[in-house]
């Protein structure tokens, strides 16, 4: 007899309104069209339908859309990965200036088969979205590349404003949740990107309703602040498939807006924290300052500002 699993009810906060309106179509046939990846459709993100027509943001997943590792709570295929196509990034350019954006969150598959982790392709995304989008941010969220220095050195000379890389989860459950990853060794990563780029912005995420405890959570904000992380998101886990970990619960709105108010009390310049909230959430509220140090020093930015941008897509 076969065993029935239970599956907890989600709430009523967790229940979406789908906008498939035209901005919606529009941008997903883009990304069809440049032969494109996004982590919003690959994750399952909940937000995809309220960044791609309210926002107009996107989070651009390249190096394929295999992953070599295989996490219990991640959705994006596992297996083999494809050679690398180094036509990605300037396609990945051309639909930033065509979708006009300001900010744009630049993400990866793991790549554990090559020997930079994909670095090198990822810093020249970065590279050619600037040549292409010179008032446009980036922030980039790459793998922790088997804690490579010589592969994080690389991606770093790209220059991104925010350097992003989540943690996932509490110590106690990295090992159950992450493939091949290491808590230590991603706050490692964190702490490097600050030795090399002592004034880029570094920020990290985790979910919550895995099993964690109050504490624990607290405790990896003690953690990333001890390794100079500004920026904290905190979302609820939902798990994409039966074969993925459960829920063990969900959070009310209430406890989010808690484990802000003391995130933000001990020292984080900013925290995304929600339901909702994925790591990208909201990725644009989140660059103020990075803007601006763009801004600065960029020529004839008034007259780009204040330029219409064409937002229409091929047939």
């Amino acid at each position: 007899m076969t065993k029935q699993v239970e599956y907890m009810r989600k709430p009523e906060w967790l229940k979406i309104k789908l906008n498939t309106n035209k901005s919606y179509t529009g941008l997903k046939k883009l990304m069809r069209n440049k032969k494109l990846n996004t982590v919003c459709e690959e994750a399952r993100c909940p937000n995809i339908h309220e960044c791609w027509s309210e926002r107009k943001t996107a989070t651009f997943m390249i190096l394929g859309d295999t992953c070599t590792r295989g996490c219990r709570f991640c959705a994006v295929k596992t297996g083999l990965p494809n050679e690398l196509d180094w036509g990605e990034p300037e396609r990945v350019a051309d639909s930033v200036q065509i979708m006009g954006l300001k900010h744009v969150v630049v993400t990866a598959v793991a790549r554990d088969d090559l020997k930079d982790g994909g670095a090198a392709v990822f810093a020249e995304t970065v590279r050619a979205i600037r040549r292409k989008n010179p008032t446009c941010t980036v922030e980039i969220l790459p793998s922790d590349m088997k804690g490579d220095y010589e592969s994080l050195t690389t991606l770093m000379a790209s220059e991104p404003d925010i350097f992003n890389h989540n943690i996932e989860t509490v110590r106690r459950l990295t090992k159950r949740v992450r493939a091949r990853a290491m808590y230590d060794r991603s706050l490692t990563l964190l702490q490097r990107v600050k030795e090399i780029s002592p004034n880029t912005p570094t920020k990290s995420s985790i979910m919550v309703g895995l099993g964690e405890e109050k504490e624990e959570i607290i405790q990896a904000m003690d953690d990333l602040l001890a390794h100079d992380v500004n920026i904290m998101t905190i979302g609820q886990y939902l798990q994409p498939t039966k074969t993925h970990l459960k829920v063990e619960r969900y959070y009310h709105p209430d406890e989010f807006a808690e484990l802000k108010a003391i995130a933000l009390a001990k020292g984080f310049t900013h925290c995304e924290s929600g339901p909702l909230v994925r790591s990208s959430y909201h990725a644009d509220e989140q660059v103020s300052q990075a803007t601006q140090r763009r801004i600065h020093y960029m020529k004839g930015y008034e007259e780009q500002e204040n330029k219409e941008v064409d937002f229409t897509f091929d047939s």
